[in-house]
């Protein structure tokens, strides 16, 4: 009888500490995945560190890299990041031309809406830095440049002015050359301009005038995921300050509400809002440079955009609505 009743014992004993070490481990387990999923929020969009995974979150809409194209740009941005001192550095997009594609980075300094830089590649590994769009250089791109790209910087397009009948020829017309290197910062300077988006909330502006992102950031819940107002262009506001009405200004933070909000673009329609991925991931499309995809998970810090296109703004936008 004692014999038997120190075999229970035993097996009791060996059964509950057995349960103790697996719910030591699955609370250790616990513990690492909240770390690991701390440290995920640190990471900055589209940069090396979130590459693979922002890319996947926008393959809906077929944009994709190759394996080579993803391992070159996780090395090589990393390497722009050092050698030009940018306080972050992200794949911006992809211009396809006829002869090459080009790869655009972009690079941001203390203030993350004035102090920007592109840089473009055709091999993900060398990279040139491209010069600032002014409006001199706007309005020669804008007559001259015309088509798709070509896929070569010194390739030049010319502007050659329409003659009258019977107009006189007494004064020299000089032509406009410009080069496909000042078109594609001129088409990159706008894109970035009209269409870049961030995430209300995503990004405050300190007492000094600097916009910094929001370490407090947790994203949007998915309701308000699901409504174009919580969206913002990031970009210098062009709209806000014609909010004189009362009603208009009582619900904005000054904090955060300093950047124009897409629900008031015209025409209306010109963005497209889904839930993807089983309501996971909310995806905007836009209409009027077709390319430009963000992506934003609810309940997470993670947002970012991309852009993969021709780089030719859709002109013909206002008559398909």
């Amino acid at each position: 009888m004692c014999v038997l009743f120190l075999r229970l014992f035993f097996v009791k004993t060996t059964r509950s500490l057995s349960l103790c070490s697996k719910s030591a481990q699955s609370l250790l387990r616990l513990i690492a995945s909240r770390g690991h999923g701390a440290r995920a929020k640190n990471k900055e969009p589209m940069d090396s560190n979130t590459l693979y995974y922002s890319l996947d979150l926008v393959s809906g809409s077929g944009h994709a890299l190759n394996g080579e194209q993803r391992a070159a740009l996780q090395t090589s941005l990393v390497l722009l990041k050092k050698n030009y001192k940018f306080n972050r550095v992200m794949f911006w997009g992809k211009i396809l031309g006829i002869k090459e594609d080009y790869f655009i980075a972009q690079g941001k300094g203390h203030d993350e809406l004035k102090d920007k830089q592109f840089l473009y590649s055709f091999n993900c590994m060398e990279w040139h830095l491209l010069p600032p769009a002014d409006d001199a250089m706007l309005g020669e791109v804008s007559r001259a440049a015309k088509g798709r790209f070509m896929g070569d910087p010194s390739h030049e397009y010319t502007d050659y002015p329409l003659k009258r009948e019977g107009e006189e020829a007494a004064e020299a017309v000089e032509l406009i050359k410009v080069t496909e290197e000042r078109r594609l910062a001129v088409t990159v300077h706008l894109i970035d301009e009209e269409v870049s988006v961030v995430p209300r909330g995503a990004f405050n502006r300190t007492h000094l005038g600097l916009m910094n992102a929001n370490r407090c950031f947790e994203g949007l819940s998915h309701a308000e995921a699901g409504k174009l107002e919580n969206f913002l262009h990031f970009a210098k506001p062009k709209k806000l300050k014609k909010k004189k009405l009362i009603q208009e200004q009582a619900d904005l933070d000054p904090s955060v509400d300093f950047l124009d909000p897409l629900s008031d673009d015209v025409p209306k329609g010109q963005w497209s809002l889904q839930l993807e991925n089983a309501s996971s991931v909310c995806v905007l499309r836009s209409l009027l440079w077709m390319g430009l995809t963000f992506y934003h998970v609810p309940m997470t810090p993670q947002h970012g955009y991309v852009y993969f296109g021709y780089g030719c703004k859709n002109l013909d936008l206002p008559f398909m609505l």
